[in-house]
């Protein structure tokens, strides 16, 4: 044993570090929702006290990204990768030990600040390791961690409420953490990509509140609806500070955000589709979800059972888009992909009660889709993008993951509100937007180039 894990590449060892965190990351971004009441039952709190819980994780991880990229070009990938993946580790800790409601969200926020860090420095490593020849063979390995995570969350989570107790939706982060951070600290090898790299301190001042406020608007109206003043007052105020960011950052020599990178035309195309995507499936994750349980009278666990098939589709998509890649080329991949997306999401309003099967298999071709577009389209975004300019490009490809998915469930629990929840009018309306955003992912794939020009990188114009 000790001669094979001495054995172990570092391309592997990369590998094998991003699927352990990102799948941590991921799950965890699902798996509290199922635990919500829950905990408010516990800590004898309203239900919507507990929306801190959430809350505090997606402003904090917000916050965060923008400094990510700076941080792994200069104090080194594996070190800074290491340390918030540890931060994670330690709240995932602390959360299960929390006695009242004050100390789940500090954990939480503590979470959120390990995982801003950890996902882009994650992604940085991943690609730097791999040439872009070699990526679409990195689908079974991109897909795993960002897709089927947030679809097995809510079954997960539904499992541990109704026969352990919520608590376990964080202790499960503990044993795979410990073991993915001694591997790592053995394996992965450290990479500094700037030393000398300047702290770009008026674009954190900017970005981090900037990204906060509007992660903070998002998950108001997804609470409140759009009524709320949080969401205009939180939502006018981060566009304002990443109104002035941009600004800014087209002028800096060195900047916390790297804008001139979407000057890349694969890398904006394929952040911009991949946005719509995500947007569409976690507005739909959330969707059904509330739909199946308050709309056709479904418990958690039959609810986490019937979604399940959405992670099974996922994984089958991996399999098979490295064969699609080659037959159809991107384009056609990502606009099939992006219109199977719609027609599945629009699907989920022909069921009704006693409808499992039929729920399974709508789940099914969901996340098979959804899956097949996901792993084409990063590695479309980073095709010509230079090993030096990655740190910058996964920081933005991040904060576009994650925005896009708050505005699919701040966009789904908006329409809630405005349409009532009182029958199934609301919920069919919320799944056919979704639908809607992923037919827009569907006419930009248009756009996409068969043959990215591979010899042709993209390097930050001001290394």
């Amino acid at each position: 044993m000790a001669a094979v894990l001495r054995g172990v590449r570092p391309q592997v060892a990369v590998c094998v570090c991003y699927v352990a965190a990102m799948f941590m990351n991921g799950m965890d971004a699902t798996i509290v929702n199922v635990a919500l009441p829950a905990i408010g039952a516990e800590f004898a709190v309203p239900p919507s006290a507990t929306s801190a819980i959430n809350v505090g994780y997606l402003v904090s991880l917000a916050a965060c990204i923008p400094v990510s990229g700076w941080l792994g070009d200069r104090f080194g990938t594996k070190r800074v990768f290491l340390g918030a993946f540890g931060a994670f580790v330690v709240a995932s800790a602390l959360c299960g030990l929390a006695t009242d409601l004050t100390q789940l969200t500090l954990a939480r926020v503590l979470q959120g600040a390990g995982g801003g860090v950890m996902s882009p420095v994650a992604l940085t490593m991943l690609f730097r390791a791999y040439p872009p020849r070699e990526r679409i063979r990195l689908s079974r390995v991109l897909l795993l961690p960002t897709a089927v995570a947030p679809a097995l969350g809510p079954v997960l989570g539904g499992f541990f409420v109704e026969h352990l107790t919520w608590r376990w939706g964080f202790y499960v982060n503990l044993p795979v953490g410990l073991l993915a951070l001694l591997f790592g600290a053995w394996f992965l090898a450290e990479h500094v990509e700037a030393p000398g790299k300047r702290f770009d301190g008026l674009g954190f001042a900017l970005a981090a509140p900037g990204l906060a406020l509007v992660m903070f608007a998002l998950e108001a109206v997804s609470q409140t609806g759009p009524a709320s003043p949080y969401f205009w007052a939180c939502g006018l105020a981060g566009i304002g500070c990443l109104a002035v960011l941009v600004r800014t950052q087209l002028r800096v020599e060195q900047p916390m955000l790297d804008l001139k990178l979407f000057s890349d035309a694969s890398f904006r195309r394929g952040s911009l589709i991949l946005f719509t995507c995500v947007a569409g499936f976690l507005g739909t994750l959330y969707g059904f979800t509330l739909m199946y349980q308050s709309g056709l009278g479904a418990s958690a666990w039959e609810t986490g059972l019937v979604t399940l098939p959405k992670a099974i589709g996922l994984m089958i998509a991996s399999q098979l888009v490295g064969w699609a890649h080659r037959r159809f080329g991107p384009r056609r991949l990502i606009a099939a992909s992006m219109l199977g997306a719609a027609a599945s999401f629009a699907l989920m309003n022909a069921i009704g009660p006693g409808d499992a099967w039929l729920a399974a298999a709508v789940q099914l071709a969901s996340g098979f889709f959804v899956g097949a577009a996901s792993a084409e389209l990063q590695v479309v975004a980073f095709a010509t993008i230079d090993k030096s300019a990655t740190g910058g490009a996964s920081t933005l490809f991040n904060v576009q993951r994650q925005i896009g998915s708050a505005l699919g469930v701040a966009i789904t629990a908006s329409v809630l509100a405005a349409v009532g929840t009182d029958g199934l009018g609301g919920y069919h309306l919320a799944m056919l937007v979704s639908a809607g955003f992923a037919l827009v992912g569907a006419i930009l794939a248009a756009r996409i180039e068969d043959s990215a020009p591979q010899g042709r990188k993209l390097v930050a114009a001001r290394r």
